[in-house]
């Protein structure tokens, strides 16, 4: 999930903002999740997909 459509039930501001506590520890946590931590599932078979039509056509050529 992406910072910019979280919205804090704390305070009801957006999270990427950090109005109050809770948002700003939301915000860190977030940010220290992995690079695919905000891609969805189906992002994330895409770019399986991707990769191994990649590697078959690295395969095939070699």
């Amino acid at each position: 999930m992406t910072l910019d459509r979280l919205v804090c039930a704390n305070c009801a501001a957006p999270v990427s903002e950090g109005r109050c506590p809770v948002c700003r520890a939301n915000r860190e946590r977030i940010q220290q999740e992995g690079p695919f931590a905000g891609l969805n599932p189906a992002a994330l078979i895409a770019l399986l997909v991707v990769l191994i039509a990649a590697v078959a056509l690295l395969a095939r050529s070699a």
